[in-house]
């Protein structure tokens, strides 16, 4: 009886490693294909820019007797990501008045349906108006989202999430009306590292209202580049920037991502085109390391509710094009 051959053992075909970060893989044509690489090792954390549920958003949300309002056109979407992340600039409250001007924010506390309805997972309280009802306010706010599931970021405080094996840690700064205190950028970021397979640094600051992020005299004194800058050589992994009501350019510095500003996403500032505009941010991670990068456009409607745009045509793309030259110009600075 005829011996027969072993059948060979297959090589398995190695999972390619996706290329490095650049900006012609965020804003042009060489994103890589997540397709081709093991889906165990993806996890996607979104974020948005300014959710501030007060003056005109909570007047709306109230009028439509509807705590979803805000959310509906665009929840489904940011369902789709591992983790939501939203700066949320105004506290939560029983009994908020409606107020129609001015500068002291405050949103409903019926609101926290429509982070729920989102599927936020955590919140970014390190800003210039979460603080505006003083710690009473601030402490409702705070019980109120933990009640909820919802971990938090800034004022001393931070959050870690395991998604799916992979550790991420959110830290959050305010640097409007005051400086980032870069002693303790530097103790939080070496306090949650050995914690943490990712860290997300948070940050409010800038000048409002301009396309390139530079300080704003008085107001927002730290320069966002520098700041940005030195998070990353602390440790921190990807740095997500928001406070001046524009969307405004990224940069890869040391193989990191910082985004200087995502623009409003909840917000009633309808008196400019910028104001309404806005972008979301889909951060691909493939075990540890940020592959891929989407930004979705978004204009709000009624002082209170985005929808997305094409950001192939028209509106969309101009957001996203001006995105990109600004990030080129930087980079070129």
């Amino acid at each position: 009886m005829a011996a027969h051959a072993a059948t060979p053992t297959p090589t398995p075909t190695p999972t390619p490693t996706p290329p490095a970060l650049s900006l012609a893989s965020i804003f042009g044509d060489a994103k890589p294909d997540l397709s081709k690489y093991d889906p165990s090792q993806i996890r996607v954390i979104m974020a948005t820019g300014d959710v501030i549920p007060a003056r005109e958003v909570n007047y709306q949300t109230v009028l439509h007797k509807d705590w979803l309002y805000p959310w509906r056109k665009t929840a489904d979407y940011l369902k789709t990501g591992d983790l939501l992340y939203i700066n949320l600039e105004s506290p939560l409250i029983k009994g908020c008045p409606i107020i129609h001007g001015g500068f002291k924010f405050c949103g409903d506390a019926r609101a926290i349906a429509g982070l729920d309805f989102a599927g936020v997972n955590v919140v970014n309280l390190a800003n210039n108006h979460l603080t505006n009802f003083g710690p009473a306010g601030t402490n409702e706010t705070q019980i109120l989202l933990s009640k909820h599931g919802i971990g938090m970021s800034g004022l001393g405080l931070y959050e870690i999430r395991d998604i799916r094996g992979v550790k991420f840690a959110f830290l959050g700064f305010n640097g409007v009306g005051t400086h980032i205190d870069r002693a303790e950028l530097k103790r939080e970021i070496d306090l949650v590292r050995p914690k943490a397979d990712v860290v997300v640094v948070s940050f409010h600051w800038g000048k409002e209202y301009e396309l390139l992020p530079v300080a704003g005299a008085g107001i927002a004194p730290d320069n966002p580049r520098e700041i940005g800058h030195l998070a990353i050589d602390d440790g921190a992994d990807l740095v997500i920037g928001n406070h001046p009501h524009w969307v405004q350019p990224v940069e890869i510095y040391n193989g990191h991502l910082i985004t200087y500003a995502h623009g409003n996403f909840i917000f009633d500032q309808m008196w400019s085109q910028e104001t309404r505009e806005g972008m979301v941010g889909r951060y691909t991670f493939y075990g540890t390391r940020l592959v891929r990068v989407d930004y979705r456009p978004l204009v709000i409607d009624n002082y209170a509710q985005p929808r997305w745009l094409d950001d192939t045509t028209g509106e969309g793309k101009a957001i996203i094009d001006r995105v990109a030259k600004a990030s080129q110009q930087l980079a070129g600075g």
